[in-house]
């Protein structure tokens, strides 16, 4: 019977990756992973939308909020993902600007793997792990992190 209902989950989640379909989710990020050693506490927002520009291919927009014990920033980013359709693994990868207070900005490069779990035939529970390299400081801004997001596929 398992087996049956994960036969049944991967073929509506490939369906749900098929061009012209749209994404809108949002994130819980950051999780208390960081690159840095000095920066141990880090939580974030986002929101997110998308549109499958090909079978397979998301093409989304993020707006997000992180707060850390220094400074808090405000983000904007455009990120493609690739749905590896068979089992919902997902690769992806973009660029973000980020506005840190008090009067930073940086340009960030993330890469992601994440795994998409249909609840239904359009909602997700959406985990991934990340990696955001800085282009401004590598070393203090870069931060490796967790995130659990839910997503809206129609």
């Amino acid at each position: 019977m398992t087996v049956v209902l994960l036969f049944v989950a991967v073929l509506s989640a490939h369906a749900q990756f098929e061009k012209g379909k749209k994404f809108v989710g949002a994130s819980l990020s950051g999780l208390g992973l960081s690159y840095s050693s000095s920066e141990r506490f880090r939580m974030g927002l986002d929101a997110e939308a998308g549109y499958f520009v090909a079978d397979s291919w998301l093409i989304k927009a993020n707006v997000g909020y992180e707060h850390t014990r220094q400074a808090d920033d405000v983000r904007v980013g455009l990120m493609a993902r690739y749905y590896i359709t068979q089992n919902g693994l997902s690769l992806g990868a973009g660029a973000e600007y980020n506005h840190f207070t008090p009067k930073n900005n940086d340009v960030m490069i993330p890469v992601e793997l994440g795994y998409t779990f249909f609840l239904n035939q359009y909602i997700t529970i959406e985990p991934a792990i990340y990696y955001k390299m800085s282009l401004h400081d590598f070393s203090n801004n870069s931060t490796v992190g967790a995130r659990i997001g839910f997503g809206y596929y129609f």
